[in-house]
This record gives structure tokens, sequence and C-alpha cells, in this order.
């Protein structure tokens, strides 16, 4: 699989009470999408990221990572192939990306996903 970026997925109780000190205090000011349940932040200056979440609105446990790649397919069928545990299946969501969620052995659970082009 080819990785194209890695973002950190924040659990946090309520959106709207975390986004102040993501996008205030660190600085992540530009909001990319908020979906009410899943929101990312995006420095203008630097382009560092990260998304914050309640719960996932259509996987049965919630990411630590979203990893973006190219070739879903591929990097799905590579996961099933080596045994791991595919914890959501791979699904085009109705906000336009395509993804799976993968459990490493360690446990930590792994948004895959290739966004629209």
């Amino acid at each position: 699989m080819r990785v194209k970026r890695i973002i950190a997925d924040l659990r946090v109780a309520d959106i709207e009470e975390a986004k102040s000190f993501y996008t205030g205090y660190l600085g992540l000011s530009i909001e990319e999408f908020n979906l009410g349940w899943v929101a990312r932040y995006t420095s203008p200056d630097t382009g560092a990221n990260l998304q914050i979440l309640t719960r996932d609105a259509t996987a049965p446990e919630n990411p630590v990572i979203s990893v973006s790649t190219d070739d879903i397919e591929s990097a799905y069928e590579e996961a099933r192939s080596l045994g791991y545990e595919i914890v959501h299946p791979i699904t085009t969501e109705a906000w336009g990306v395509r993804r799976f969620y993968v459990r490493a052995p360690d446990g930590n659970v792994i948004n895959v996903v290739r966004h629209r082009d």
C-alpha cells in the first residue's frame, strides 16, 4: 500500500466544544470539513492537521489514525490476504470517501481511506 498521508483521529465528547482549543490555541484555523461527528482542522501556515470525532457514524469503532492511500482496493485485499481483522468493510460513504477499518496486531483501529479526486 502506498501511504499518502496519516492524520491523527482524536476522540472528543463534543466537536463544537473542542473546536476552539484546536482552532484557536493550536492555530488549526481552517475547517476542512465538519460532519457533526467528525471534523478536520488544518494550519494555514504549516498544513499540519488533525481530525476530532465523537463517535463514527457508520463504523462500529473509532479509529486512532486515518491513512490516506490512492489504491483503496489493493490496500483492502492486502489486509485481507495478510489475515488482519477488518473492523468495517470497504464502503463508499455518503460523504464521498471510500474506506475500510483494519485492526493492527496491537489492537489499534486504522481507517484506511481514499478521498475522491
